[in-house]
C-alpha cells in the first residue's frame, strides 16, 4: 500500500511536470499516479510491453498518467 502511494506520488509528479511544467500538488499527483499506473498497466499489457522492477513500475505509471492528463484536457477542451 505505502509502496503504491510512493510510486503514485513520483509518477504523478513526473507526469505533471511533463504535461504542465509542474505538479498538481501532492494529493492530485498521487491520484494521477495511481490512476496512471492502472491505465499504463492496461495499455502496456495490450501492447505486450513489460518493464521490470520499481523503475519499470514508475515508468508505466508515468506513461499512464500522461495519457490520463491528456484525455482530461481533451475532454475539458484545453
Amino acid at each position: 500500500m505505502i509502496e503504491g502511494i510512493i510510486v503514485g506520488l513520483i509518477a504523478g509528479a513526473i507526469a505533471g511536470w511533463i504535461m504542465k511544467g509542474e505538479g498538481y500538488g501532492c494529493l492530485w499527483d498521487i491520484v494521477l499516479g495511481l490512476i496512471g499506473g492502472t491505465v499504463g498497466g492496461w495499455l502496456f499489457e495490450k501492447l505486450n510491453i513489460s518493464w521490470g522492477g520499481t523503475i519499470g513500475t514508475i515508468g508505466t505509471a508515468v506513461v499512464g498518467a500522461v495519457v490520463v492528463i491528456w484525455l482530461f484536457r481533451v475532454i475539458r477542451g484545453k
